[in-house]
């Protein structure tokens, strides 16, 4: 058996390794590269054409998104417009056509300053969102039937978030400069064609992949703008800095961090200060729904409220689902300082988005998009991702079938609570077995498929290679092993002219 390599002979200043070929490393990749011909040989040209990785995998990305939009031809064809019940039948849902109408933007209601007539005052999405939306109703001819208006506006929609789908798949296919193939696993998810045109949350995920790849550069200052103009158009981005901050206090990285918390902090004012001064109480919409909002589709406080006799409040859930993100949060934190070697970025960025989608008093079904980069570069094993994968296609059909059920009056037409719920269990169960073998590559580094190919954290940019300074627990009084022990030790984050980190850890294969 042999050791995995150590972080000094992986250094791109030192030592460029071919990519990985995960046809060679992966059983489900080898046996789904069949399809084509088979693996990839050892004396295989690669990097010699115009099909490189990068553009292959875009190109795959944009043919899954155009198929989900064959998917939503029944809804656009009429379901969206006629009959409440069969878009939920024919699971092709999307609130990109309802909300043209019923946030404002067929009247030409500028977002954020203009109060609605419906049951929502004002537009309740993040600024950067909005402007997104507004640009859509720009490109929106308001000519026509509305409901001509309607389908445009989606098509219209469609493509923008098209190009956001091809951004993610670039980023993460350049994020690990050895892995480019692992991209695949985001172009071929399932769940990201289905749910792509739901609602706009490819945009926000766009924006944090190509952060992801600017930290992976070392480009701290473009990784916290980037982020920064992700929370403001969603709010979950944000999440990420907090792992970050303990990986830099572990390594000791404290410029580059504070770097990229004011770029971000600068960029987020940029786009929301504005609106902030000049409609407050517009701006503020999004911030005051999501306190209020009540328990909702697809969380487990759904679940205890239709079994409870007396559901929990409001108030309650939201102070008990703080509290739980809270403690997640901290055995994150607690994991990265203790861990026989510091995380990899994308994994913890995986775990404490996980983390808040698990805890959250709501769960729609294209919260999957936020996952999908972040499982991708945190755990590259087809196996795993679409055991994952499949039980989010689960959750995608029973909330639809769910809805057609609750809409279908006497006929009962769907899927009841019951089978809603375990729905809903098979979305936690399959994300909860995700999170497992995460935390598991953490405690067990040789089992990390990206560092049993010979990396550290390629998309850790100034922590890869880098030598810890604070440890806590294990890693910082690793054990020392029997004379008799038969295998290579494996330091990571040897410093460049040789020195061992503070706190060597050991690894066997």
């Amino acid at each position: 058996m042999c050791g995995m390599p150590s972080a000094e002979t992986t250094r791109s200043s030192v030592y460029e390794p071919e990519p990985v070929r995960p046809t060679r490393e992966d059983e489900v990749a080898a046996a789904g590269s069949e399809l084509i011909g088979g693996p990839l040989g050892r004396r295989a040209l690669t990097g010699t054409s115009w099909w490189t990785p990068v553009r292959v995998i875009a190109l795959v990305m944009i043919g899954m998104f155009a198929l989900g939009m064959v998917q939503k031809l029944p809804c656009y064809d009429g379901a969206w417009f006629y009959g409440a019940g069969s878009q939920y039948t024919h699971a092709c849902y999307s609130d990109i056509p309802h909300l043209y109408q019923g946030r404002g933007f067929a009247d030409g209601l500028v977002p954020y300053f203009d109060k609605l007539s419906g049951d929502m005052e004002y537009l309740e999405y993040p600024v950067l969102t909005g402007v997104f939306m507004e640009v859509a109703a720009w490109l929106t001819p308001g000519s026509g039937s509305i409901q001509r208006q309607e389908q445009i506006y989606w098509m219209v929609n469609a493509g923008m978030l098209m190009v956001c789908a091809a951004v993610i798949a670039v980023c993460v296919t350049r994020t690990h400069r050895r892995r480019p193939w692992d991209g695949l696993l985001v172009a071929l998810a399932p769940a990201l064609a289905l749910t792509a045109t739901i609602n706009w949350d490819l945009l926000a995920v766009a924006l944090t992949a190509a952060a992801m790849l600017m930290w992976s550069r070392g480009r701290a200052l473009a990784f916290g703008v980037l982020l920064g103009l992700a929370t403001a158009a969603k709010l979950y981005p944000v999440l990420l800095l907090g792992p970050l901050l303990v990986l830099c206090w572990r390594a000791g990285k404290w410029r580059a961090y504070v770097t990229a918390v004011l770029g971000a902090v600068v960029a987020w004012l940029v786009v929301n200060l504005p609106v902030m001064i000049l409609a407050t109480e517009g701006w503020s919409k999004f911030y005051t729904f999501s306190q209020e909002r009540g328990v909702d589709f697809g969380s487990f406080w759904l679940i205890l409220s239709q079994r409870s006799d007396s559901p929990l409040s409001t108030d309650s859930v939201n102070t008990l689902a703080t509290a739980l993100m809270i403690v997640a949060c901290l055995g994150i934190g607690a994991l990265t300082l203790t861990a026989p070697r510091r995380p990899r970025f994308a994994q913890l960025a995986f775990l404490v988005v996980a983390a808040f989608i698990l805890t959250n008093k709501v769960y729609s079904p294209q919260y999957v998009l936020w996952l999908i980069p972040l499982a991708a570069l945190a755990r590259p094993r087809w196996r795993d991702f679409l055991i994952w994968q499949a039980c989010e296609v689960a959750y995608y059909l029973g909330i639809w079938m769910y809805l057609a059920y609750t809409t279908s009056g006497d006929a009962h037409k769907g899927l009841p609570p019951d089978g809603y719920h375990l729905a809903i269990a098979a979305h936690l169960v399959g994300t909860l077995y995700l999170c497992g073998v995460v935390i598991r590559d953490i405690l067990m580094p040789e089992r990390d498929a990206v560092r049993r190919a010979g990396d550290d954290d390629p998309s850790g940019g100034v922590l890869d290679g880098a030598t810890d300074v604070f440890v806590l627990g294990y890693a910082a009084h690793p054990p020392r092993h029997a004379a008799h022990f038969e295998g290579h030790y494996v330091e990571w984050g040897r410093k460049p002219d040789g020195i061992p980190p503070t706190a060597p850890t050991a690894a066997r294969e």
